[in-house]
């Protein structure tokens, strides 16, 4: 707000968007909540994604990539299609289907955090935790590798985690070849369009302790 864009580089953008700008701009849904990512763990536009995954994939868990990127949204603003856009395009962003067992869970969240919360710097490679829908846990990020991650609960029936049980889980951003599914923009913006309006409840299923 405060430096004047260059004109050359303003005139380029526009020229570039022009195409695709009555698209971009169209009105998907509206948000009562403030919509963000800002931090290590869950913020509240990783719950709509997460919410968004559960609903169109059929899905009892969903798995959220740990990015912080994408424009906030504020209480009272509309969400368009290119807000969408922003919190999720990339070239993989097909919304897979599997099941994983509680076991296999565990171990993809014990591997991801200690990519972020190991002691020795060089083999810490990421920043944020995975963001998960449908199932609470505790971190303790001050324990080793296998023994950060406890209490894992499945929201939807208030059961543990069975480490031996099939649960239907989805998500997006998987790095594996081959990977099928309906790309992350077009599943947010149907779940948007259904549900009209954004309102989300404080989402305290995380619990993080040693920070």
């Amino acid at each position: 707000d405060v430096i004047t864009p260059d004109a050359d580089m303003a005139t380029l953008i526009d020229a570039e968007r022009a195409p695709f700008k009555a698209d971009l701009e169209t009105v998907v849904a509206k948000s009562e909540s403030l919509l963000y990512r800002r931090g290590n763990f869950q913020g509240t536009w990783d719950d709509v994604i997460c919410n968004a995954v559960m609903a169109e994939r059929d899905a009892e868990i969903a798995m959220s990539p740990g990015v912080r990127w994408g424009a906030s949204i504020m209480p009272g603003q509309d969400i368009t299609r290119e807000d969408i856009h922003s919190v999720c395009s990339m070239t993989y962003g097909q919304v897979y289907r599997t099941e994983m067992t509680g076991e296999t869970i565990h171990t993809i969240l014990e591997d991801v955090a200690d990519n972020l919360f190991n002691p020795d710097p060089y083999y810490q490679q990421g920043g944020d935790m995975v963001r998960i829908g449908g199932m609470a846990f505790s971190i303790d990020v001050t324990k080793p590798i296998g023994e950060r991650i406890t209490n894992m609960t499945h929201l939807k029936t208030g059961d543990a985690i069975d480490p031996a049980k099939p649960y239907v889980v989805a998500g997006w951003g998987s790095v594996n070849e081959g990977t099928e599914g309906p790309q992350i923009w077009d599943v947010i913006e149907a779940h948007l369009k259904k549900i009209g309006t954004v309102k989300l409840e404080p989402n305290t299923s995380v619990t993080v302790t040693g920070i």
